[in-house]
Parts: C-alpha cells; structure tokens; sequence
C-alpha cells in the first residue's frame, strides 16, 4: 500500500499503525548532547540507543519483552550481486 499526496509522486508505503510507537521525551540539553556522543561512538541514532538502553534495562530487571530486534548498529550491508542473473 502506498499513499500519494495528490500529484501523482508515489510516496513511500504506508507502515502499519502499530509498528512503532512514538512518544515525546524532554531532556535536559546536557543529557541529550551526552546521549549524541554515545550514540555516534555506537554508530547509531539517539533513537535507536535510547531504545536499546531501555531494552536493555528491561531484560536486566527481568521484564523480557517480545519485541522485534533491533538492527545492527552502522548502515546495512550492500546485498550481494545476484549470480542467477547472469545465467
């Protein structure tokens, strides 16, 4: 399913409703610029180590929750080239 805004450009697919959740977090400026650091040095986004923070959190508290796994830190690898083309 795509949307489309009225121009005729294709947008990306909608995502389903609740594949993420989102919420508002209010941080102090130093606690975030601290959390920009640490999250460059992980090579990921402050989003994805803040949730990795609490994930890890819950699971140490023993509150193991069924989610989804989070991607590896870094861009994703190049797909390989498709040999079967070529045959």
């Amino acid at each position: 399913m795509t949307t489309n805004d009225g121009d005729g450009a294709p947008k990306r697919p909608a995502l389903p409703r609740q594949s993420r959740k989102q919420i508002l977090l209010r941080l102090d400026p130093a606690v975030h610029e601290a959390l920009a650091k640490w999250a460059a040095d992980d090579l990921r986004s402050v989003n994805a180590l803040i949730e990795k923070i609490l994930r890890d959190a819950l699971r140490d508290s023993g509150r193991n929750v069924k989610a989804a796994p989070i991607r590896r830190p870094g861009r994703p690898k190049r797909p390989l080239p498709d040999d079967s083309a070529e045959s």
